[in-house]
């Protein structure tokens, strides 16, 4: 089985040579049902059997240096450094040098991937409203030790604004620790605002020096034929965005 070109959303940055990053779409794979396509995630209720199919697909059609370094994804602001051992407990993983692949699972949250202009250190982070306002990026901005005006981000496929339906709640946890967050929301349905998770990474990217974003304004829950989303269908697969540095 081979994977068609839309399985793969390349990240449209300026990321020095030998940087790879993408984050697959839907498209291919072996898995069946609301997984239908190209499911990596491991956790969501799909046959073993076509999970492991994919990421060997994935493996063998992005000729991987290594085994990505998956996560357990929940909702935090931990960061783990590849390679490390088992399935850490994290949403983020930073690596140095060639040969480690960051990973995150998403469908709706953002996927922010990261690297440093030189090259040298690469990050991935899974920011649902939660960990951004928990401090996921600011958390793997620092763990990649390096300058945040060194930095480079790509920020993958996300729930937009027009599908991001939240409760008053979520406005708050943004707006006590920065005011202008106020400005990533706007009335819905009563009782009911609509987020917009991008411009709020925007917002915590630049909080924390990062200048250098690129990405954002493609929505999961819209694009039923590339994405997957929890929002749209709760039973459904997960789509990985990567990073790491080849030769």
């Amino acid at each position: 089985m081979t994977l068609p070109p839309e399985a793969f959303l390349h990240a449209d940055w300026p990321a020095p040579p030998g940087v790879r990053a993408l984050q697959t779409t839907r498209l291919g794979g072996s898995s069946q049902g609301p997984y239908g396509g190209f499911n990596l995630a491991s956790h969501c209720g799909d046959d073993p059997a076509a999970v492991a199919r994919n990421r060997a697909l994935l493996r063998e059609s992005l000729a991987l240096p290594a085994e990505p370094a998956w996560l357990n994804q929940v909702h935090g602001c931990a960061v783990a450094r590849a390679p490390a051992a088992g399935l850490p407990s994290a949403d983020a993983g930073v690596a140095e040098g060639r040969g480690q692949v960051c990973v995150v699972l998403t469908a709706d949250c953002l996927p922010v991937l990261f690297c440093a202009e030189d090259g040298s250190a690469v990050a991935a982070a899974h920011a649902g409203w939660r960990g951004l306002a928990g401090g996921v990026l600011e958390a793997t901005v620092a763990a990649l030790q390096r300058p945040p005006g060194r930095l480079l981000a790509w920020m993958g496929a996300a729930i937009g604004p027009a599908s991001f339906e939240v409760g008053p709640e979520v406005r708050e946890a943004f707006v006590a620790q920065d005011a202008d967050a106020a400005a990533c929301f706007r009335p819905g349905r009563p009782g009911k605002l609509q987020a917009d998770l991008y411009a709020l990474a925007r917002l915590r990217l630049r909080r924390a020096g990062v200048e250098r974003i690129h990405g954002g304004g493609l929505c999961t829950v819209e694009d039923a034929r590339r994405f997957f989303s929890f929002r749209r269908e709760p039973v459904c697969g997960r789509m990985a965005s990567l990073i790491w540095i080849g030769s």
